[in-house]
């Protein structure tokens, strides 16, 4: 079997006395690629930001490679291997391209370096063309690219991305689906949250929907697609 890069056991997380994640187990192991779908304020978010100590869960534990997260901080889960690209991208908007990119190089958790600075722009041949841009000259597609990039370039055991086609426009949409599918050919392990949920079950190894901070579905894409019942109430599809 192959290696368990994070899991979640009975996990409750909160927003101040907002009860959001309910008992939530989760696991990824090494080369998945898991789509987690719902409607919005189903607690999708939350569980991303559980799995990487931004909230820490107040029952339960995460563990990452096998070590506890409790008291883990978020720059030690970032060293062990795993990278996310939040909702709204955070990029530095003061920087350029080049030196967003750069910030983030460095070799994978056991010392590989497949994603070097040359691959990433190859990757994303519009930052090649935009390297003394500062990020806030960019369109919001070309951010998502960024920040895309810029978790690459950390060479990651897994991605996690949170909307990444959020408010994008189509054509732009499409390629960043194209780059999250290279992505997935490369290696790397990959969490996907996205209300695409065609584009995510093209590429997905397993998928989950939640609804009110627990999971009603988890199964491969031939199965969700076959339920179309399932998609129309929780999906709205």
């Amino acid at each position: 079997m192959s290696e368990v890069l994070v899991s979640a056991h009975g996990i409750h997380s909160y927003y101040g006395q907002s009860h959001i994640l309910h008992g939530i187990d989760f696991t990824i192991a090494r080369g998945e690629t898991v789509g987690l779908m719902g409607r919005n304020g189903m607690g999708k978010s939350t569980l991303i930001k559980s799995l990487v100590g931004v909230v820490r869960p107040r029952e339960g534990e995460v563990f990452i490679k096998g070590k506890s997260g409790k008291n883990m901080p978020t720059y030690e889960v970032a060293r062990m291997g795993i990278a996310y690209v939040p909702e709204g991208r955070g990029i530095f908007p003061n920087l350029t391209v080049k030196e967003n990119l750069l910030l983030g190089a460095r070799p994978g958790s056991d010392g590989r370096l497949d994603w070097t600075y040359d691959r990433v722009l190859d990757a994303f041949p519009r930052l090649r063309e935009r390297l003394s841009n500062g990020g806030a000259q960019l369109s919001g597609g070309e951010q998502q690219m960024l920040s895309i990039g810029r978790a690459l370039m950390t060479n990651p055991d897994l991605l996690i991305l949170d909307e990444a086609t959020e408010g994008l426009a189509p054509l732009i949409a499409k390629e960043i689906w194209r780059i999250i599918a290279a992505i997935r050919e490369s290696g790397i392990a990959t969490i996907i949250v996205d209300k695409n949920f065609e584009a995510i079950t093209e590429i997905s190894t397993r998928n989950l929907i939640m609804v009110k901070g627990k999971f009603i579905f988890e199964g491969p894409s031939s199965e969700l697609l076959s339920d179309t019942a399932r998609l129309k109430t929780h999906l709205g599809v």
